[in-house]
């Protein structure tokens, strides 16, 4: 897991005319932001991210990698060879193709896979609170 922290303040997008400050407030808010984002890696290379993990859903939704690609603008390929490498990184497939027959192929996710979409959103999610508390805690400090 890793965690980037990013402290941002904010300034005015467009140049504005000098005013008379007035009252205890400064000009500019300069509250901090802390940002972060979540992936796994399993042998030095990314097993499951936000998109990786949003590519499983939709094909669980859809169930096809075509159409799941698609509605996410990514490419036919390119959502294969995710899916190839998080099968290949994970102990048992995420993802089942099944091919031919009277209505075609098609992709059904597994029940590893749906725990693997499980176990991100609860990481995701305790990396957001953690944050949170964190940029409480860095915004009580004057900077």
């Amino acid at each position: 897991m890793y965690i980037t922290l990013i402290m941002k303040t904010s300034q005015p997008k467009h140049k504005t005319k000098k005013r008379k400050r007035t009252g205890i407030c400064s000009r500019y808010e300069n509250k901090c932001s802390i940002n972060g984002r979540i992936w796994i890696s399993k042998k030095e290379e990314t097993f499951l991210g936000y998109g990786r993990v949003v590519l499983l859903e939709r094909i669980k939704d859809y169930g096809s990698i075509t159409k799941a690609a698609k509605s996410m603008g990514m490419s036919y390929r390119n959502a294969w060879e995710l899916v190839a490498s998080m099968n290949k990184l994970s102990e048992k497939p995420l993802v089942d193709r099944f091919t031919g027959g009277k209505g075609g192929g098609g992709t059904v996710l597994t029940k590893h896979g749906e725990k693997a979409i499980v176990l991100f959103w609860k990481l995701r999610s305790n990396l957001i609170a953690f944050l949170k508390k964190t940029e409480k805690e860095a915004n009580n400090y004057k900077f």
